[in-house]
């Protein structure tokens, strides 16, 4: 009697860890997907460290719209993800006049958190980042630009985004962790590093975590 509790206890448990992989699986396949931020494309939108919370349904019921942050597979390398702001959906005319961004004729204001860390405007004929002609994007396209709009490869460089590669709208930063090149790497033997990141981290704990930056939203 005692041992056929103990079994169906042992299988409920299991069965319960089993119905829990399952919706998580289901949850990062179709609705929402933690990303980690390695670059500084995005600045200071997001920041290297930042942990990025991605809805994964919305573009199944609407379209993305410009504003958006969005992530996507990046054209040239599948195996890579790539976070950029859709500036313009299909149909529309892009253009960019000495840094400035112009969306069917009509400059962009942009926001707060853009940046542009170089003062020098290079022409046309050496490089599309800071004078663009105007093209249309075409239909089941977008085009994306990073908001470190002097650091980064967008469809300046390597064209319009097809909306088939987006995965999906970042909601916000759940989690902010400051880079720190003094830390423990994980290498080989990894039991050994393992121990050393784990006390490096509770010991700086405080100075690493951006506080400021957790449930910020895009």
């Amino acid at each position: 009697m005692v041992r056929a509790k103990i079994r169906s206890a042992r299988r409920e448990y299991i069965e319960a860890i089993v119905v829990a992989l399952i919706i998580a699986v289901i949850l990062r396949t179709f609705v929402v997907q933690a990303y980690h931020i390695p670059t500084e494309s995005m600045q200071n939108t997001l920041l290297v460290g930042d942990y990025l919370l991605v809805d994964k349904f919305t573009y199944h019921y609407r379209e993305p719209a410009p504003g958006d942050v969005i992530v996507f597979e990046y054209p040239l390398n599948p195996n890579k993800d790539y976070v950029k702001r859709c500036v313009a959906i299909e149909g529309q005319v892009v253009e960019i006049r000495d840094k400035v961004l112009y969306i069917d004729g009509v400059e962009e204001t942009p926001a707060p958190s853009i940046t542009y860390a170089d003062t020098k405007i290079l022409p046309s004929n050496l490089s599309n980042r800071d004078n663009f002609a105007p093209l249309r994007v075409p239909p089941g396209h977008v085009f994306v630009l990073g908001d470190n709009r002097d650091n980064s490869r967008d469809s300046r460089v390597w064209g319009f985004l097809d909306k088939e590669l987006i995965k999906g709208r970042g909601l916000g930063i759940y989690w902010s962790w400051t880079p720190d090149p003094n830390a423990p790497k994980w290498e080989s033997p990894y039991i050994f590093p393992l121990f050393s990141i784990v006390f490096y981290n509770v010991t700086h704990f405080n100075s690493r975590i951006r506080w400021d930056r957790l449930g910020n939203g895009l």
